[in-house]
């Protein structure tokens, strides 16, 4: 019997590149393949779907993992992998707590997907060792520490140092070394070009 499954994908050619993976393999069926998270709940309630692959960002604001926890919670069963070419590590952190049974990183490419298709099929669980390295300035993503990467995901909110400290339970002045840390590190003249080319990214993505 065909394993059916349900993409999700705001962009088209990461959505066909996944159908076609899908088509390929006999022992896939591709159910329905959409552009949104906020549309699961509905699909989910129609359909039939053994494993669902979705993006985790999308451009109308709705979530990958915010469609996974609720699959998880109401619909046990089904296998979900989520999919992302962002680095950001929180991702990774959340799916965990969730228990989505695979985390994809599209740049991995069509031969790792499949794996990982089948692997969650046969009970398996699988997660990336690390998160990808991007440029970032003059440096790559993993020379920023834990904290330097907390604060910046605050900056890329527009936060203040004060704001940024009561969030993450350090003062101000902690902030404003994080900061000044990573201006050095990676040769940007300010916070606000900091924040834009991070977010721009993926390295840190906002609440």
């Amino acid at each position: 019997m065909k394993r059916r499954v349900l993409i999700v994908d705001d962009q088209n050619m990461a959505r066909e590149f996944v159908e076609g993976i899908i088509a390929a393999d006999e022992s896939l069926e591709l159910v329905k393949s959409i552009s949104s998270a906020s549309l699961i709940d509905v699909y989910m309630a129609r359909l039939s779907i053994d494993l669902v692959i979705t993006d985790i960002v999308m451009v109308d604001g709705s979530s990958g993992l915010n469609a996974a926890e609720y699959i998880k919670k109401n619909y046990p069963k089904v296998k979900v992998i989520l999919a992302t070419a962002m680095p950001e590590a929180n991702f990774l952190i959340r799916a965990r707590s969730i228990g989505v049974e695979g985390f994809w990183y599209k740049e991995s490419g069509k031969e790792k997907l499949l794996e990982i298709i089948k692997g969650v099929f046969n009970g398996e669980y699988f997660y990336p060792d690390t998160c990808p390295a991007l440029q970032l300035g003059d440096i790559i993503s993993n020379e920023l520490t834990q904290s330097e990467l907390e604060v910046l995901r605050e900056l890329t909110n527009g936060s203040s140092n004060a704001q940024i400290g009561m969030k993450l339970n350090i003062s101000a002045n902690t902030v404003k070394t994080h900061i000044q840390h990573m201006l050095d590190k990676t040769g940007f003249s300010n916070r606000t070009e900091l924040a834009i080319e991070a977010r721009i990214r993926g390295i840190v993505i906002p609440d």
